[in-house]
């Protein structure tokens, strides 16, 4: 099996911890986070990934108030096996 390296930073967000406060979206610099249409079971817009433009600089990831809720990768890492990077 081949070893998958990331070539571009990303940022997931579960959508079931985020309360949708905003604050990953207004703190991100490069604006590539924004308010899902959907609702998660708590009744919150959640926050999301555009899927491009992530420098992988972590800002999101200090400013949520939610732990667990944003995962940052850097350029470069490695996904265990069971692991889905978005």
């Amino acid at each position: 099996m081949a070893t998958q390296v990331l070539t571009t930073p990303s940022v997931t967000v579960e959508p079931e911890l985020c309360k949708g406060c905003g604050l990953c979206i207004d703190a991100c610099p490069p604006d590539v986070l924004a308010f899902h249409k959907k609702f998660n079971s708590k009744g919150y817009h959640y926050a999301f990934y555009l899927g491009e433009g992530c420098t992988g600089c972590g800002v999101c990831f200090y400013a949520c108030p939610e732990p667990e809720a944003i995962v940052v990768y850097k350029k470069g890492y490695v996904p265990e096996a069971n692991e889905e990077v978005a």
